[in-house]
């Protein structure tokens, strides 16, 4: 059997390194775009490159930008005193999605995990404390994914910033639409210990 081209063979190796794509569906991928070179394969590598040379880390909150301001910490619209804790882009892109929090928000880039040697300042909690000092924040949301390592890392914030603002997190139990035989024993147990009144 004939291998494929080297530049080619690269090109695979690359895409298997996306969430998502193994080395079949990375395969698969190439193949199409090379069949679709005119159409797909040279306005992505244009869309690629410029992202490449613009694309940077806002220096506020995290967010991705094509300056060194997102265009969220510099509108005048967005309520000043709240901010969102998120663990990456995605997420704060969710939050976005939803259109429902008119705050700011705080991206950490991961969760806080003693396993991996991350700690508070991979994190930028202290930035984000600085924050909450320099913008007069007055409630911070924690918006973090229920895993063990979300909830120990909103653990940490939640006792960094005591006494300083408000500090809530998302609801968390049963979907909307979700049914209680479909869950998980953990699941139930947050819906239940979130009760509320009628």
């Amino acid at each position: 059997m004939s291998e494929a081209p080297r530049d080619i063979e690269n090109l695979i190796e690359l895409m298997a390194k996306l969430p998502g794509l193994g080395p079949r569906s990375a395969r698969r991928a190439v193949l199409y775009l090379i069949r679709k070179r005119a159409l797909v394969l040279t306005p992505l590598a244009d869309a690629m490159a410029a992202v490449a040379e613009t694309a940077r880390e806002c220096v506020v909150c995290g967010n991705v930008s094509t300056a060194d301001r997102c265009d969220i910490c510099l509108s005048e619209k967005r309520a000043v005193g709240e901010i969102c804790v998120v663990e990456d882009v995605a997420d704060l892109w969710a939050m976005e999605r939803a259109a429902l929090f008119r705050g700011r928000y705080h991206v950490l880039g991961g969760t806080l995990s003693a396993l991996d040697a991350i700690g508070p300042e991979d994190l930028g909690i202290p930035r984000l404390i600085q924050r909450v000092i320099d913008e007069g924040v007055t409630e911070v949301i924690l918006a973090l994914n229920a895993t063990v390592d979300g909830q120990t890392t909103a653990h940490y914030i939640a006792e960094e910033l005591e006494g300083r603002c408000t500090v809530s997190s998302l609801a968390q139990g049963v979907p909307i639409g979700g049914e209680l035989d479909y869950l998980d024993e953990g699941t139930i147990s947050a819906a239940l210990a979130a009760r509320k009144r009628y």
